[in-house]
């Protein structure tokens, strides 16, 4: 089983940016955590991070070709705004789990909408860091029942 984890903009910051919204570990903790739960469900999970828009789309792209059998992704700011990230989401037919460490329903209004949203087959948010862990379940749980809509909606 492959996964693949996509981390937008600013999400190696983690630790440094904005404490009190995505608190104190930092990225190297979120690489940790992956890894181990990784390990522990069997599945190779590689994670990518970039802060450029077009690499991002480069690797869902790539996503296609490399026998990658479901993403988990936190589009970072991109998720308010690209419908180009939006477009290669849908363009991948393996189930797509977006991400967000924050509640966006709670933040500023910008922050509440995902363009990125309806590409995928669900969406966690809230949970902090630990929604990797659950976005990371429910990507498997969707593999292995062979059903992914492209419309479900979890928070």
């Amino acid at each position: 089983m492959k996964l693949l984890v996509i981390n937008g903009p600013n999400l190696n910051f983690l630790g440094i940016r904005e404490k009190s919204v995505y608190g104190n570990e930092d990225y190297d903790y979120l690489l940790n955590m992956i890894e181990n739960k990784g390990r522990q469900v069997g599945a190779e999970i590689e994670v990518y991070q970039s802060n450029h828009e077009g690499a991002i789309i480069d690797r869902i792209q790539a996503a296609y070709f490399d026998s990658t059998d479901g993403i988990v992704i936190n589009p970072g700011a991109y998720t308010h705004y690209s419908y180009a990230i939006r477009d290669a989401l849908a363009s991948i037919t393996v189930p797509k789990i977006e991400i967000h460490i924050s509640d966006i329903t709670k933040r500023e209004a910008f922050r509440q909408n995902s363009v990125t949203r309806d590409a995928c087959d669900s969406q966690i948010y809230g949970r902090g860091l630990l929604g990797y862990l659950d976005a990371i379940d429910l990507c498997l749980e969707l593999i292995h029942k062979g059903n992914h809509s492209g419309n479900e909606k979890n928070s």
